[in-house]
Formats: C-alpha cells, structure tokens, sequence
C-alpha cells in the first residue's frame, strides 16, 4: 500500500469531510478558492495552528480550524518559544506582494524614524550539514532567497553543526515545491526535503531606497529613487507633492547609497548666462567642492556655481570620436572641460572658452590636472565675442591661402541649449578673403531643446532662420536624450556654408548641397543609430 505523507493524508481527508450545508462565512472562502486556484493546489484553503503535527488524528482535528472567526485569514502562529519550526504551508494571501515592503504605519512621515521600519516576515528554510552548504548553494539557486542585504545561509538555533538555507517565499510553497533535479541533489547529499519555516526580522537596511519611499509617500504618487550623481553629491529634482518629504528623501538616498554624503535639490531653472542653479541641500554635508571621473577623465569644481551634468558623459564621448588627431575644435561653452579635455588627449588643437568665471578656474585647473594645459589655450569670453575675436582669427589661417594643404578638419561645439542658436548669427560674414575649398569649411555641432512634435524639423528651422539658408542637404540631428516630457534635447550638425561665413558672398539655395566630405561623414552606419533623428 503506498504511504502517504502527513501532508498528503491531510489533503486527503480534508477533501472528504462534508463541509457545512450553510457556509457561515462565504466571502472568505471564495477569497481562499481565488486564491489557491493559480498555484493548482485544493479549492479549499486548511488553516495550521503551532504545526508541530507528529500524529495523524491530529489531521482531522485541524482539517477545518479555517472556519474559526477569530483568527485573521491567511496568518498562522509560530512556537513563541523557537525560532523555527515544520510547516506545512506559507502565507498565501495578497498580503505576500508586499511581504518585503516597510510596515504600513510609517505612510506619511516626513522625518525619518529607522526604527519605525523593523519588521517581523515568516521565510521558508531548509535545514542542511553545514560541511555540504557551499555544494548544495550551486544546486539550488532556483529555489534560494534571492534578497540584497539578506543571508542565504544562516546559522541554525538549535544545532551548532547545522545551517538554515533561505527559500523564496514565492516559490517555495510546500516541500513538492522542489523540482526533480533538486531533489535529486537532495537526496545524492542525504538532505530532507522538509521545508521549514523562520522568523526573520527586517529592519531599515533591508529595504531599498525606492521601497521606502514608495512606503512613505501619499499611495499612487511618484516616486523619487533615481538622481544624478555629481562626486560624492546626490542631485535631485523634486516634483511639488514630493517637498513635504524632501529633507527624509536626502536621507534616504544618503543612506542607501555608499559614496553619497550629500543630497541637493534644484530650486530655480538653470541660469542661462552662467549655466548654474540655486539649489537645497536637503540631507547631509553642505560641501559642494566634488570631485568626478568621466570617460577616464577627472574633474573637480564647485558644484553650486558651474554647471554640470553627468547625464551627457555618452554625448561627450560621441564628439570626442568624431575628431582625429590633428583637428582642431572650438569650444564655445566649455563649462569646465568635458568636451575639450577628453579632445586635446587626442593631440588635437583646442580652444575653450566659458563666459561663468567659476567653470573658468576650473577648466585652467582641470586641464592641469588631466596635463593637457599645453595643448588647450582657455579663454573667458562671451560666446559671440570668442566666435568673432580668437575663433575669427585661428580660422582666418586656417582656412588661408595655404588651407590647401591642410588635411585636418575644424569643429565647433556649442552646447548652451537654451540660446547656443541665437549665437550662430556670428557666423554670418565671419570671415574676408577667397572662401576656401568647400572640404576645409568649420564643422558646427550646435544643441538646442525643443518641445515641438518633430522636434528635429523645429530645430532645423529655427538654424535655417538664424543663418538665413535652407539646410535640406546639409545638416543632420541627433537626439541627445529626453530632458522631460515633451523635451528633447537635441544637436544639429552642419558645415557652415561659405557663402555665410564669408563677407560679399550669395547663396544659391537651390544648387546649395551636401559638401562631398560632409556627405561621406553621413554614411549609413551614423544615419542608422538608435538615436539619430534625421533631418526633416
């Protein structure tokens, strides 16, 4: 006669025992029915009270104990005097989605209490020689604990030359929970499968930044778990329902987040004369002397008065790609050098030029401190008056009679999004003399945002007006990222046409086309990226 386990022949008898004609309580039981019924087991949940079962009439006598009113559905007592203990079944109710969030009473507070988020959650172990552990581990990633912060193996209560293997709560139902080939393994070391349950205590460090705030803030509300990271700050731009909870939130990034000992908020838009914001420290140390690395490249300055975004390390290394070693590049905006730094270690020639005195000092010292200082000459200009005074001068010989010879190219970053357009004005009869061969003609990588539904073509016609040309043939876009929603940041890439550069000179806007160097640069390759937008 085949054996049946205890837990079998309690499914069993429970199965045959008439429940009663009127069921007393008819919502709770088709709560149980939905709720046994994804994971195949019986429609009718059995509810287990200090299950240490060693005899079978025991079965009979608990086999309906679901039916007492008062006992909370879905909860099941635990031997007050031992850790842990058999069981036969692990919490199945909804109250299981949210067995890893904070405890439900610190939903609204605004200064952070750590002590407030201890809480006490029932998790599945195996009971295992501690001598097999580390063999057992590689056999049953599937079925163990898979939580930052939270041991796999621990230490078992009751017997020194044991240990407790945590169990996936959600996978990890009953002892059949186990698939063959783990069982199998169980067997090969002479484990029991019997699955066995632990109070496991969590406390504030076991939770994620983002399941403590979504725990705090008003239900359905955003929530705030990403910031840029500037050093050792932590940038973030709250939204208005979020500022009730602002100083607990620059804790919290503080604390779940090692290097980070200081968190800020944006409190003003982005000054556009000198690129800086007025900003809040919210939480930790008020010293926003940092110090980052990007691209290989270090960086130090002061926080509060240059700007900085860590969010265009991708759009710097694209740029840098495009030049050679040899060329030459403008740069009009250079904040504190990521752009030019990271383009004169490709032994090109570089002019940097910011207006803000702070990102000045900084891009002399980050130059020193990169050595590039001999290859970088640095100026403290306006935007226009740096196009028109030394990038005026430098390409009057460089596009000279004898740019013929020249074979290296010359670029001009303007990254000022919100104005950098209005600056291409400088551009229009720039330059005295013969126009040079179209080839040698100053290649412009100008950024823009743009809220418009194509904001590619509203970024081509906004240059189109400044410059006073068509750009059909000339130009290409490339999105840079999303800013917010509606947003687009943007750079259009042209060669300035001599016909706007040089002084006495028309433009045929028809004939006007594509440089032939221009056009090779546009192959297939760079006009298919994921994150170009062509011209319109």
């Amino acid at each position: 006669m085949m054996t049946l386990s205890p837990w079998r022949r309690m499914m069993v008898m429970s199965s045959r025992t008439s429940p009663p004609t009127s069921d007393p309580f008819p919502r709770l039981h088709e709560r149980m029915r939905i709720l046994w019924r994804p994971f195949g087991f019986l429609r009718r949940r059995l509810k287990v009270e200090n299950c240490r079962i060693t005899e079978p009439e025991s079965l009979i006598r608990l086999a309906w104990t679901s039916l007492i009113p008062h006992r909370e559905p879905g909860i099941f007592l635990l031997d007050q005097r031992k850790r842990f203990s058999t069981m036969t079944e692990i919490e199945t109710s909804q109250r299981d989605s949210e067995l890893f969030s904070p405890p439900s009473d610190v939903r609204g507070m605004t200064k952070l209490d750590r002590t407030a988020f201890k809480k006490t959650v029932t998790i599945p172990v195996l009971k295992v020689r501690k001598e097999i552990v580390d063999k057992l581990m590689r056999s049953l990633k599937r079925a163990a604990l898979q939580r930052p912060g939270i041991k796999r193996v621990i230490e078992d209560p009751e017997d020194e030359e044991s240990r407790l293997i945590m169990l996936d709560p959600y996978k990890m139902i009953t002892n059949d929970s186990f698939e063959k080939a783990e069982l199998s393994i169980l067997k090969q070391l002479n484990v029991s499968p019997q699955i066995s349950k632990y109070n496991l205590e969590l406390t504030y460090e076991n939770f994620k930044s983002e399941e403590i705030l979504r725990a705090v803030l008003p239900e359905g509300q955003d929530v705030t778990s990403g910031f840029s990271r500037v050093g050792h700050i932590a940038h973030l731009n709250l939204r208005d329902h979020q500022l009730p909870f602002k100083h607990l939130i620059g804790q919290v990034m503080i604390d779940k987040n090692p290097g980070i000992t200081s968190a800020v908020n944006k409190i003003n838009n982005i000054d556009n004369t000198y690129r800086n914001f007025q900003m809040e420290v919210l939480s930790g140390e008020e010293n926003m002397m940092t110090k980052v690395r990007e691209n290989s490249y270090t960086y130090e300055f002061d926080f509060s008065k240059v700007y900085w975004n860590p969010r265009l390390s991708t759009e710097h290394s694209r740029i840098t790609e495009l030049l050679k070693p040899g060329d030459v590049l403008f740069d009009v905006f250079a904040g504190v050098g990521p752009f030019a730094i990271p383009v004169a270690k490709k032994n090109c020639t570089v002019f940097a030029n910011d207006l803000n005195p702070e990102s000045y000092k900084w891009l002399l010292h980050n130059c020193k401190l990169n050595k590039v200082d001999k290859k970088i000459k640095v100026f403290n200009l306006d935007g226009k008056d740096f196009l028109k005074g030394p990038v005026r001068e430098e390409l009057m010989q460089q596009l000279g009679p004898l740019s013929k010879e020249r074979k290296h190219s010359v670029h001009i970053v303007m990254n000022l999004p919100a104005k950098a357009i209005e600056f291409l004005s400088a551009f229009k009869s720039l330059l005295d003399g013969q126009p040079c061969n179209s080839e040698l003609l100053p290649i412009v990588h100008c950024y823009s945002f743009s809220k418009d539904a194509n904001p590619a073509k509203d970024v081509q016609q906004q240059v189109e007006a400044v410059l006073g040309i068509s750009l059909d043939a000339c130009s290409s876009i490339h999105l840079v990222r999303n800013v917010a929603p509606n947003k687009e940041m943007l750079c259009i890439t042209l060669r300035i046409p001599a016909a706007v550069l040089y002084k006495n000179q028309t433009l045929d806007l028809e004939n006007h086309e594509d440089p032939p160097s221009l056009k090779r640069q546009r192959t297939d390759e760079v006009l298919s990226e994921e994150k170009t937008i062509l011209t319109v």
